[in-house]
């Protein structure tokens, strides 16, 4: 490709609400271009990343039985009222009507079309198994679009579906595909992890998500180096200490003036934060009712959403009024489960409080606690479940011995799979006759990959001070060749090499651009910029010395091939520089490892 047909310009190009170092370097470097909040054009640098991204995809999914189909972006609100989702999922989902009145929705994920299709084409448990998948376009209202391509509301994605008569199948897919995403981006040549998450929206019982560490991420993670336990936020646990054996003491009044806080009852009680217990309220919708979710947790601990709506069934949480709190006879700032209207709230306490002895907690009056609390024994809980979240430091759930503790990192999700089982193909009767002549509902899988929050990550891992350090892999072109053109015969020797190279096979721009358009610093600075792994360079110079100049983006020093062998060296180094990409890539690592990769 020559540079001078391409629209696309890398000079005086501002970027508002710069979040990300990728942002900056994607569109700088003509990858992308912001049209509206979370929606960007692909230039064609992007355009040949994300095509070579999809590429490495659609082999893998192949490998694994998969085959590939579409489906509308645009779909009929009743498969979403079918499964519930349509008054379950919050803004995000895009609901409109067409022309003739009837509710629509756009598609940012396809289960339900994937349960109708089953349905239709599904009729027997000898049709079994079945993995379909698809890389589309999607769209997702998100609340705030940030970081470039790490979040934004129109999307491609890559998902997947796994169809099966049992859950023995569902497990085998599900595997196939856990051990295909991480040679997805191994030859993508981005570091990654996998970890338990939360199954969210989507249901069922069995999630991961496959997580690129970076400080610019929106998830938490805990790690145990030692054990190699690994968990988002939403779902991680950790090693709590053993009930108490203490007596339980008689329950005490305790005057605490303007004391509302754990840090300020502690302090003015000489105790530590463990020896309170927290009382946390939420507006819920339990059993379809609305009621006041009252979360119960040790003074040390932060209650954990996530876990607390699935302990409870609730279909959403949010934080109480002060209303609300008031009209269960509890105090705010001075609350406790004790004595309160329970026909209007939901009691659940957290394990570790149900084996702690003699908290000190609110009395339900202003300015005034209790000492020697104890559950069970003072009120009663209506469920008692993990409720708490992971913390930096605490001892993980697999250890062996007290050192082996939880580190917090932040992470990117680039993929995710879950184990749906029935909720869709339920939901929507797609159902098949088994070996005994019975109808089952088909058992299902989900799996995505966000295809340009896989690029934005790699752009956040592969720069320099000067810009992109593009994986060949799925660099836009393999060769970026420069021509200093400013005599006939440079010229003349440039478009030969470029021909020659294109014969060859080799994926090549050429920066053609008149002198007077573009200064020698112009083009040098461009090709680092956009971060193709070798450039070539013909100059009067490179000429005089019998042929053009080779150097690897992100190394300094550069070497003179001869005319004869350009084309053979090039291509004898895109194959070695190709297999270093997977040879160097340590799944779970940091990343650092593999960042040199085109600089060796």
């Amino acid at each position: 490709m020559r540079y001078s047909r391409l629209l696309i310009s890398t000079k005086n190009i501002s970027i508002k609400a710069k979040e990300t170092y990728s942002q900056e370097l994607l569109v700088k470097a003509g990858y992308v271009r912001q049209l509206s909040s979370g929606i960007f054009s692909a230039l064609h640098f992007g355009q040949r990343s994300f095509q070579k991204i999809e590429k490495i995809i659609r082999e893998e999914m192949d490998a694994i039985g998969g085959t590939e189909i579409s489906m509308p972006v645009v779909h009929p609100a009743d498969l979403w009222k079918q499964t519930n989702r349509y008054y379950e999922v919050d803004e995000s989902l895009v609901k409109f009507q067409d022309r003739a009145g009837r509710d629509m929705v756009l598609g940012m994920t396809h289960e339900e079309v994937v349960a109708s299709l089953a349905k239709s084409e599904v009729t027997t448990h000898k049709q079994l198994p079945k993995l379909v998948y698809q890389i589309q376009t999607k769209f997702r209202d998100e609340a705030r679009a940030r970081g470039g391509l790490i979040r934004v509301r129109e999307f491609v994605m890559k998902d997947s579906y796994s169809l099966d008569k049992d859950w023995e199948g569902l497990a085998a897919q599900y595997d196939n595909h856990y051990h295909a995403y991480f040679k997805i981006f191994q030859r993508a040549g981005l570091p990654v992890i996998s970890v338990k998450s939360d199954v969210g929206m989507m249901g069922g019982k069995v999630a991961h998500e496959y997580m690129y560490i970076t400080e610019i991420g929106e998830d938490t993670l805990f790690i145990c180096d030692e054990t190699g336990y690994r968990a988002n936020k939403e779902v991680a646990t950790f090693k709590k200490p053993a009930p108490s054996t203490a007596e339980e003491l008689p329950v005490e009044e305790l005057h605490t003036p303007a004391t509302s806080t754990i840090e300020g009852l502690a302090k003015l009680l000489g105790i530590k934060a463990e020896d309170c217990g927290k009382v946390v309220f939420f507006e819920g919708e339990v059993n379809g009712e609305k009621t006041v979710v009252i979360a119960v947790v040790r003074g040390d601990m932060e209650v954990n959403t996530v876990k607390l709506q699935k302990a409870t069934g609730s279909k959403y949480l949010k934080p109480a009024t002060e209303d609300q709190i008031k009209a269960l006879g509890a105090y705010p700032g001075f609350a406790s489960p004790i004595g309160l209207d329970r026909s209007q709230c939901v009691v659940v306490t957290d394990d570790l409080i149900e084996g702690s002895k003699n908290l000190v907690m609110g009395a339900n009056k202003q300015d005034y606690h209790l000492k020697n609390v104890c559950a069970g024994r003072d009120y009663k809980a209506d469920t008692t479940a993990d409720i708490v979240s992971a913390y930096e430091g605490a001892v993980a759930p697999n250890a062996t011995d007290e050192s082996q503790v939880l580190r917090a990192v932040r992470g990117v999700e680039t993929g995710n799979i879950f184990q749906l089982g029935t909720k869709y193909t339920a939901g929507l009767g797609a159902c098949f006759v088994d070996e005994n002549g019975k109808s089952q509902p088909i058992i299902m899988g989900s799996y995505g990959i966000g295809v340009g929050r896989l690029l934005a990550c790699l752009a956040e891992e592969y720069y320099d001070e000067n810009g992109l350090i593009m994986p060949i892999t799925v660099a836009p072109y393999q060769v970026h060749l420069v021509g200093l053109l400013n005599n006939e015969e440079v010229t003349r020797e440039a478009d030969q090499l470029y021909e020659s190279l294109q014969k060859a096979g080799v994926e090549v721009l050429y920066d053609d651009r008149h002198f007077k358009t573009a200064s020698n610093g112009e083009k040098f600075g461009d090709a680092d910029l956009i971060g193709i792994p070798i450039r070539l360079t013909v100059s009067k110079r490179s000429l005089q010395n019998g042929g053009a100049e080779i150097k690897l983006r992100g190394q300094s020093a550069s070497q003179m091939i001869s005319t004869e062998n350009v084309v053979t060296e090039v291509k004898a180094l895109i194959a070695e520089i190709s297999k270093s990409v997977i040879r160097k890539y340590r799944p779970g690592g940091t990343g650092q490892e593999i960042r040199k990769i085109v600089n060796q």
